[in-house]
């Protein structure tokens, strides 16, 4: 499981989800980026909110997730449709 050292701002809770996902490090985040590893997250069954979409961006960036779900939350939200209408037949 990641740790809180190298990913923070991310909880006990939110580092399971991540784990149970397949997600095991800052590295694997780094790889799949905030939008992929918040959709494998809600694939892997996890009852997972937008906070945590908001959260990876702050532990990947620096940033708190305040600050990403209020600056970078359009982006992300296009980003994650855009994924979600690929992944679609």
């Amino acid at each position: 499981m990641p740790t809180p050292r190298e990913l923070p701002g991310l909880g006990p809770k939110s580092l399971a989800m991540l784990a149970a996902a397949g997600i095991h490090s800052r590295a694997d985040l780094e790889r799949l980026g905030s939008v992929r590893a918040y959709l494998k997250v809600k694939t892997a069954g996890q009852n997972a909110s937008l906070n945590l979409l908001w959260a990876m961006e702050g532990a990947l960036t620096s940033q708190d997730w305040r600050v990403v779900a209020r600056e970078e939350r359009t982006r992300l939200l296009l980003e994650l449709d855009t994924l979600q209408e690929a992944m679609q037949p």
